[in-house]
């Protein structure tokens, strides 16, 4: 009936990583979707500013192999608290450790990872690629930089020489707040130890300048040579070295026109401003919007559109299906079969169903297919059932669902050691670009460099790290994981809370122009005095007055990749008003 009206377009499906399965995350659906000719989506909102910037240095998005962290004397942990959100490498980390090398982390907050540091340096949030000029301005001026890699594995160098010329030590310790002697004593550490690994996780990515920000990062093993060495460079992924025939999977050419294509991140602006044709329907699967996405209050006033029709596909009553018209039931990953890759390491693994479906739920695979069928579609993908889906991604990839089957789980057709720029990178210059072929093309700056977050009249950034027990808003159903977390709370410098006449238990408003969510003071110097930090995602539903975080972030575009900005997010707190 809607396509009859407004044309396929007016069908808007949303989902992201509910299921990171390379079948339930996009396989079935896609070939759906396009057949029908609904409006697309970017997938944006979790590492797409990052991945850009990584790209547009080294020309992919990999990096050394993890398991050969031991090898590092120098790991830096750029914005990530890798106890909670990469336990995996921690005894890897600390095995290297054992060997004598140092740790540092560069984090706003002292997570559990920084308080176990050998050293920890704070730092203002939306300030990492300053900080990264600024070690090269030292590099550079003090010649500490290894000559023969840069002329021999870098393109763009005197370019370089000039932009980071500007970044002294002390420009650079009034934008970030970190001690100009502390920035030349890193910078020295850096240079004197080449067998060094800097860690980048996705939270500085999420910010106005974040795609600039990796870039930046990225940029600094190119000085030293850390490159050469296994385990060493930097990493943000490995999720580029996955050879996943997306085409065979997703099948772009069923798509009937060129349908318009939508920002994941404005779902809130498509909802409620006027389009053409209208968002009419909605289809939310492996995503919960109503908890997840940015300018959440945008988002539920659009939700709660008498004239939307609303489906959601899932395996808990998230948030977002109190707004549903029809609500599915999804299987889980123990009830299906289904092929996982990693960003965070180097081997495919099957997922076999351990046990039938239970009720009336089904894969998103399955559903599919069903509404596929219902739909009169007749092209024979739609039969394709999940063993061929996965013959169908493994295709070229030199790994076959039958070693899959027999072996649980397959090492990449990779070297061990694997130091994947070795001998190059994948560029257009084929060498590590500081200044950048595809940011130049893209009519953008070719050098690294810093862009201050947008000015405010809001007095505090406001961050909303992953939560120890949850995954995003994932697991946020789980009465156990609850509980172990606590309850939604806002950590506060000392200063600021004094300020504000808040004391450690308070119950505060967190607000701005967007919106505002209720959360409980936890007065600590873990932070720094300026900003403030709620471990995230509660549900609304499982917070005070029904809101959550996201009621505040907004939903501008990163530089690069048309990235979520979840952190680039200004707020006042005031002690909450009691009922």
């Amino acid at each position: 009936e809607i396509i009859a009206r407004y044309g396929p377009e007016a069908i808007m499906p949303y989902s992201y990583s509910g299921t990171l399965g390379v079948l339930n995350f996009g396989s079935m659906d896609r070939r759906f979707f396009h057949r029908l000719g609904a409006t697309r989506i970017l997938y944006t909102i979790c590492s797409s500013a990052g991945k850009e910037g990584f790209i547009a240095t080294t020309g992919a998005a990999i990096g050394p192999d993890p398991e050969d962290i031991p090898n590092a004397e120098l790991i830096i942990l750029w914005g990530t608290n890798t106890i909670t959100s990469n336990p995996h490498y921690w005894p890897l980390i600390q095995k290297a450790r054992r060997r004598g090398a140092k740790l540092i982390v560069i984090d706003p907050r002292r997570t559990r990872t920084a308080s176990l540091a050998d050293i920890h340096i704070p730092i203002k949030p939306g300030t990492d690629s300053a900080l990264a000029l600024g070690i090269m301005h030292v590099l550079i001026r003090d010649n500490l930089y290894n000559h023969d890699y840069v002329n021999q594995f870098t393109y763009g160098f005197e370019a370089l020489r000039e932009r980071v010329a500007l970044y002294t030590p002390e420009t650079v310790a009034e934008i970030t707040g970190i001690l100009a002697e502390n920035i030349e004593a890193l910078a020295r550490l850096y240079a004197s130890t080449p067998k060094s690994l800097i860690r980048l996780n996705y939270g500085l990515q999420r910010h106005t300048n974040g795609g600039m920000a990796v870039r930046t990062i990225a940029c600094l093993p190119g000085l030293t040579g850390a490159w050469l060495y296994p385990g060493c460079g930097a990493l943000l992924s490995t999720s580029g070295a996955f050879p996943i025939n997306w085409e065979k999977l997703q099948r772009p050419d069923l798509l009937p026109n060129n349908p318009r294509t939508i920002n994941m991140i404005h779902l809130g602006k498509a909802l409620t401003e006027l389009n053409d044709p209208p968002i009419k329907a909605l289809f939310v699967y492996n995503s919960d919007p109503a908890n997840s996405a940015p300018n959440r209050e945008l988002v539920i006033k659009g939700l709660m559109r008498e004239d939307l029709f609303v489906v959601v596909h899932d395996i808990f009553f998230t948030d977002t299906t109190r707004f549903a018209d029809l609500v599915l039931p999804a299987s889980s990953q123990l009830e299906k079969l289904d092929l996982h890759t990693s960003y965070g390491h180097y081997y495919l693994s099957l997922n076999k169903p351990a046990i039938e479906p239970l009720g009336e739920s089904v894969s998103n695979t399955e559903f599919f297919r069903r509404l596929g069928k219902a739909m009169g579609f007749e092209e024979e993908c739609f039969k394709d059932s999940d063993e061929e889906l996965v013959d169908q991604a493994l295709e070229g990839s030199g790994v076959t669902r039958e070693r899959l089957e027999e072996e649980g789980w397959v090492r990449l057709n990779i070297p061990k050691p694997f130091i994947p720029f070795a001998h190059g990178f994948p560029t257009p210059s084929g060498k590590l670009e500081f200044y950048s072929h595809k940011l130049e093309k893209q009519g953008l700056d070719p050098l690294p460099d810093y862009k201050p977050l947008p000015p405010s009249s809001y007095p505090l950034i406001f961050l909303t790290p992953s939560a120890h027990h949850f995954l995003n808003s994932s697991f946020g159903a789980i009465d156990s994981l609850r509980a172990k977390e606590g309850r939604p709370v806002l950590i506060i410098h000392p200063q600021d809370a004094e300020e504000r006449g808040i004391s450690d238990g308070d119950l505060v408003k967190v607000r701005n122009d967007r919106g505002e969510c209720y959360l409980w003071a936890q007065v600590s110097y873990e932070t720094i005095p300026g900003v403030v930090i709620s471990p995230s995602i509660w549900w609304g539903s499982f917070s005070p007055k029904g809101t959550n975080v996201n009621s505040t972030t907004p939903d501008l575009e990163a530089d690069l990749g048309g990235g979520a900005t979840f952190y680039s997010n200004y707020v006042e707190v005031e002690k909450a008003v009691s009922e």
